[in-house]
Formats: C-alpha cells, structure tokens, sequence
C-alpha cells in the first residue's frame, strides 16, 4: 500500500471535517495535519482518484508525491 501526500487548503475543523467525510467513503486510512494543511492517504487506488475525491470538498488540493 501506497501512503500519498496531498497539500490541501484547509483553515479550521470544519474543513478538516469535509476530508474525512469524503475520504471515509473510500474506505481508506487517512491522516490529517490540519496545522501544516496536508493529508496522508493509505491507499491502493491510484492518485488520481484520491485527488478527484478531495477536490469535492471545494478546497485547493495539490498531489505532493508519495512518502
């Protein structure tokens, strides 16, 4: 399993709130550094796919790479 790093515009808990309703949905493990506004995803699905997910928060989401 692949665990990927995503910079995503997050400001406060209910921003943090909307990842993990969407992430959930995927049935993957996530991590959320709300401080440093990343997200770490464990996951086999491709990047893509983890990206698309996120963007439907309607926050900024940039793919940082794989860590």
């Amino acid at each position: 399993m692949t665990t990927h790093e995503f910079f995503v515009d997050m400001t406060c808990e209910g921003c943090s709130g909307a990842v993990t309703r969407v992430l959930k949905k995927l049935d993957v493990k996530f991590d959320i550094d709300l401080p440093n506004k990343k997200v770490f995803i464990e996951s086999d699905k491709g990047k893509d796919v983890l990206l698309e997910t996120l963007q439907k928060t309607g926050k900024t989401v940039t793919y940082i790479g794989p860590k």
